[in-house]
């Protein structure tokens, strides 16, 4: 008896949400790095395990937008969870429930879905902290389950998974056995370079920065690559190439390395870096960079 459901991976910004889909899925779809607001679209992780076909849809960190971007990226997490069968709210371990929280755990009870509390990064914090936790987000919802875990580490990351099962109904899968992801491989790429960024620059750069593939060749036993790098001032853009170009050769082959192991063949990428100045504010240059209402 075949079953399937769409479930919501929401919460603030950087406590692993992506760390958990890619656990889950036992591969990488989706970009982590130590800086928030990494995701910036729902991406969607397919896990299919006997006769069950799990859609997890990973969704960007709820937080206080400052840009046009950033009303995209809250306003792409609270829509996700009126088309899903469940939601998987992630927190760290805190003392009290926190005014983002308490704001999701609204959207999520006026959407009538039942919800997973998952308290991430354990292995980082003491026991009664995790006990605190639980007490506080206890008297603001019904959780289903509440499961503790360390996602970097895959510890406990089953359990959610079985616990994911509640929101599970019969019906004909939606996605093919062997499909992991909704993503085209253009995107993927483009994400995979934008992590790269992340990881390798500092404080605000990063956060201004869009990756458009403008060229996916593919050949006998090669793909060539050619990809923008898009960035808000002529200064960002001088620390992003780096001296003599050695930045952007570092953020070239840290990518190059990751892509050749998604695709399984060898991988010519040429990066090029533009300006697009305040691109973030721009509701023209944020539907050209992909951050549309319909993704």
């Amino acid at each position: 008896m075949k079953k399937t459901g769409y479930i919501a991976i929401v919460g603030r910004p950087n406590v692993g949400k992506s760390t958990l889909l890619n656990a889950i899925l036992g591969e990488k779809i989706a970009i982590t790095s130590k800086k928030p607001q990494t995701t910036r679209n729902r991406i969607m992780g397919i896990h299919t395990v006997d006769e069950n076909q799990f859609v997890f849809v990973d969704t960007p960190g709820v937080h206080k937008p400052r840009t046009k971007l950033g009303d995209f990226m809250v306003e792409t997490a609270r829509s996700t969870l009126g088309g899903v069968d469940g939601a998987i709210l992630v927190v760290e371990a805190r003392e009290a429930v926190g005014d983002i929280e308490s704001g999701i755990l609204d959207n999520i009870r006026a959407m009538g879905i039942p919800c997973i509390l998952v308290i991430n990064k354990i292995d980082a914090v003491k026991r009664e902290n995790i006990v605190k936790t639980i007490a506080a987000y206890a008297e603001a919802y019904d959780f289903s389950a509440v499961v503790p875990i360390s996602a970097k580490n895959g510890k406990y990351v089953d359990t959610v998974l079985l616990e994911c099962e509640k929101f599970l109904s019969e019906g004909e899968w939606l996605f093919p056995e062997d499909a992991i992801t909704d993503q085209p491989e253009r995107q993927i790429v483009a994400e995979i370079i934008r992590e790269k960024l992340l990881r390798t620059l500092d404080e605000e750069i990063p956060h201004g920065t869009a990756v458009v593939i403008e060229e996916f060749k593919e050949k006998r036993d090669s793909i060539s690559i050619r990809a923008e790098i898009y960035c808000e001032k002529e200064s960002h853009k001088g620390i992003i190439i780096g001296k003599h170009g050695a930045t952007v050769k570092v953020i070239g082959t840290h990518a190059r390395e990751d892509i050749e192991k998604m695709l399984g063949t060898r991988v010519y990428l040429d990066l090029y870096v533009r300006v697009k100045e305040n691109w973030r504010d721009s509701t023209f240059n944020l539907a050209n960079f992909g951050y549309r209402e319909e993704n």
